[in-house]
């Protein structure tokens, strides 16, 4: 295999990387995904370093709607159980959208009908962010999307208003989120990337840049909307490959900044380190492209900075973890020997709430399976920034969690 300038993980492919995802490899995402808990570990290993300055002072001087996060139920957490709902490890279509209608009557205190019109208007282009990564083992299940899908349609919003995205098209792909699946349904990748390239295994970059040199994907992306952090993304083709752009600027995709006017989040139940990957991280390293550059000096504050954006704040109005299946170590790259059947869905309209209840439960199935566990506060400083700029509710004892 030829040697490569970047890579996200320190490992090297040696195969390819779907073959990685089947055999639930935590190395199989890597390339994407980067190793965050280690350098989150190095970042403090001397104390607190230096603040890293970025422009979040120009997102927080744009006034808010009456949209913007914490959305309309601050710091109220629904927490819905239902243990038959994986029979053989697989989602029982039905008892899932129970549990959905269940959660969003909980969150809202209306009906599920009658809750749609709080969120949504019929005519507001809804789109559904999941989390794909380890297809088919802790990715957002489809079943779940379902439960959704049939209620923005049942009350009003036609399919072709209803957009399901990442920001790589072809972990969509892979995961089911498909046109043949979804039809009449956006499916949409912010970026494309090629795998061989990434994995070393082609020198022709055909597939990813245009006869300038530029990504393919460029024109995903709005220039004019951007989250500035003072760090250099490095400038070899690999990370163009996978990042789009180098530089100082991570600008966030077309989809979100001029298409969308309501977000759902879909994250799933997992680990990153000692701190998680779920709802604020699904998005914050989801609608931005030149993220890695991040990981080393900003990585859990990118969680709160990036939905501080008006183009992120003012649309995110409902978040829902899928933990029907949840993994507590390895993450945030696919791990099946610490995944484990959850057979939980949680609500929120306040995913830093949301997050704050879900590290809780993570610590503690992390020390029922011995796993060596850092309670340090900067796990979850994040989570606290937010509460200080007003996004969300942090503090445990003003979360209103509520369990079904």
């Amino acid at each position: 295999m030829q040697k490569r300038s970047y890579q996200s993980m320190q490992n090297q492919f040696s195969l390819k990387r779907r073959e990685f995802l089947k055999t639930g490899s935590i190395v199989g995402a890597g390339l994407v995904l980067g190793n965050p808990a280690v350098w989150q570990e190095k970042k403090y290993k001397s104390g607190e370093p230096d603040r890293i300055k970025t422009n979040i002072e120009d997102f927080l001087k744009i006034p808010k709607t009456k949209n913007s996060l914490p959305g309309l139920f601050p710091g109220k957490v629904v927490q819905v159980q239902d243990d038959k709902v994986m029979p053989d490890a697989n989602p029982d279509s039905k008892i899932v959208h129970q549990m959905f209608s269940t959660g969003i009557e909980h969150l809202t205190g209306k009906n599920v009908d009658e809750s749609f019109s709080l969120l949504f208007e019929k005519d507001d282009i809804v789109g559904i962010k999941v989390n794909p990564v380890g297809a088919g083992l802790i990715s957002t299940r489809l079943e779940v999307v379902d439960a959704v899908i049939d209620w923005l349609i049942k009350n009003g919003l036609p399919k072709k208003n209803i957009v399901i995205w990442d920001r790589f098209d072809y972990m969509l792909a892979d995961a089911g989120f498909t046109p043949e699946r979804y039809p009449g349904i956006r499916i949409e990748g912010l970026q494309t990337m090629d795998e061989a390239a990434a994995a070393g295994e082609t020198e022709d970059d055909r597939k990813w840049l245009d006869s300038q040199g530029n990504h393919v994907s460029q024109s995903n992306f709005d220039k004019d909307i951007y989250y500035w952090a003072d760090v250099e993304g490095p400038k070899d083709k690999p990370y163009l490959n996978q990042h789009v752009f180098n530089g100082k600027y991570s600008y966030y995709g077309k989809l979100i900044t001029k298409d969308l006017k309501k977000i759902i989040n879909l994250p799933v139940l997992k680990n990153t380190g000692n701190g998680i990957s779920m709802a604020t991280k699904n998005i914050g390293y989801g609608a931005i492209c030149n993220t890695n550059r991040l990981h080393k000096p900003l990585f859990f504050d990118v969680c709160t900075e990036v939905l501080a954006h008006p183009v992120v704040r003012d649309k995110l109005v409902l978040n829902i973890i899928d933990g029907l299946r949840a993994q507590y170590d390895g993450g945030p790259m696919p791990a099946a020997q610490f995944t484990y059947l959850y057979n939980n869905l949680f609500f929120a309209t306040d995913p830093f709430a949301l997050d704050m209840i879900c590290h809780r439960i993570l610590v503690a199935k992390r020390k029922e399976m011995n796993v060596t566990v850092n309670e340090h506060p900067r796990y979850t400083e994040y989570l606290r920034y937010a509460q200080r700029m007003n996004l969300g509710i942090a503090d445990p004892d003003k979360i209103n969690h509520i369990v079904v």
